[in-house]
Formats: structure tokens, sequence, C-alpha cells
């Protein structure tokens, strides 16, 4: 199939609610134009010099998401580039954020990565952690806390992940119910080719796509 029969089909399977972003990994700016195209209104980029070179092929007409690790020395770069970080796992790492965007006058919208399967390879806050960051990031003027990312851990069987997801929902809702100043816990993504069913099942609202839109890469 083709990746706008792919858009297509998703966007009608999706419930009411539920955000598609197109994970673009590697892919190349016409193949991010053409599920743009198909419908796609939020990219995401695992690296801050490949969304640089799709958004000015691509443009502005859709939300660019970082789902990727952000070291702190490309955060300044960053900030000019995506309309959403999802995967900020350190108060040192919100810190630099927030100084960047203050000088640029924005507010960044910032997502906590929540490494749900606590797998010591992976980035990610460990979910005991989360409520603290979220306390000690929200402190922060220029940035937005709008919700949790997690990854779950790589399974073949997309049922293996569903406590982690489960698990992040619960911390999505009881970060909600801190009702703290300058949070908006208004996004949990989760859920990716294999396992974004399960995600939806489990709370999920953007979920994140690459193959299931683009193919297998060649």
């Amino acid at each position: 199939m083709s990746i706008k029969e792919n858009v297509t089909r998703v966007l009608e399977e999706l419930p009411a609610g539920v955000l598609l972003m197109a994970a673009a990994k590697t892919r190349l700016p016409r193949e991010v134009l053409e599920a743009v195209e198909a419908g796609v209104t939020i990219i995401g980029e695992n690296y801050v010099q490949e969304a640089e070179k799709a958004r000015q092929e691509i443009g502005q007409g859709v939300k660019w998401h970082l789902i990727g690790h952000l070291q702190k020395n490309k955060v300044r770069k960053a900030v000019e580039i995506f309309d959403m970080i999802e995967t900020v796992d350190s108060t040192a790492l919100a810190g630099e954020i927030d100084k960047r965007c203050s000088r640029l006058g924005r507010v960044m919208p910032i997502l906590i990565e929540v490494n749900s399967g606590r797998e010591s390879q992976k980035r990610g806050v460990f979910p005991e952690q989360v409520e603290g960051l979220a306390r000690e990031i929200t402190a922060y003027s220029s940035i937005r806390l709008m919700g949790l990312m997690t990854m779950g851990p790589a399974t073949g069987d997309p049922e293996d992940c569903r406590p982690y997801f489960l698990e992040t929902r619960k911390l999505f809702e009881q970060v909600g119910r801190l009702e703290l100043p300058g949070a908006e816990m208004k996004y949990l993504s989760m859920g990716m080719t294999n396992s974004y069913r399960v995600a939806i099942e489990e709370g999920a609202n953007l979920v994140r796509l690459g193959s299931e839109i683009f193919g297998n890469r060649e």
C-alpha cells in the first residue's frame, strides 16, 4: 500500500480524540511530505539535524515533535525547530530548554519521558521519579508540562507492553490530580506500529507510527 493509503486507513481506524504522529526517523522528506498531504498533522523526529532539513522542505503547516534523546548542546537549535519536546527526563534538560526559550520569548510544551520498563539501556525517568520531576520542572516559566511519553520494552507481542502502558496512564492521572501550576496534563504519548492498538486501549491519545505509515525501511 502507498503512504497515502496507509495514512487514510490509520486515520479512519483511530478513535476520536487520538492523534496520529508520523515517526519520520531516517525517512526522506518526500516521504514525509506524502504523509502530510494524506492528512498527517504531527511529525515526530529523533534528530535535530534531520528535523531541520525536513522542516525546510516541508514547511510549518504541521507540528514538529522531538521524540529522540535531546543533548543539552542541541537545545538552542531544538527550541527553534520543534513545537513540542517529548523526551524531557531531567531537571537539567528542562532548565536548559527553559533558558533557551526564555531568550526567544516562547513557551515550549514538553512531555516527561517515562522509562516504564526500568531498562538501564533506555532514556527516561523511572516511574517512581515522575512526580518529583514534574514538581521540579513546573517551577520554570518558559516550558509547559503537557503530559507523559513512554516507549515500553521492545517485544514481539504487543500484549507484553500492556502493563507498562497501564502504569504510565496511572502516573499521567496521578500527576494530573496534583494540579501543578503551569501544567496541563493533556497528552499521553504511547504506542508505536507494533503496540499502538494496545496503547490506545490503555489510554494513549497520541500514537507514534513509522513503518505502519511508511512501510518497512529498505
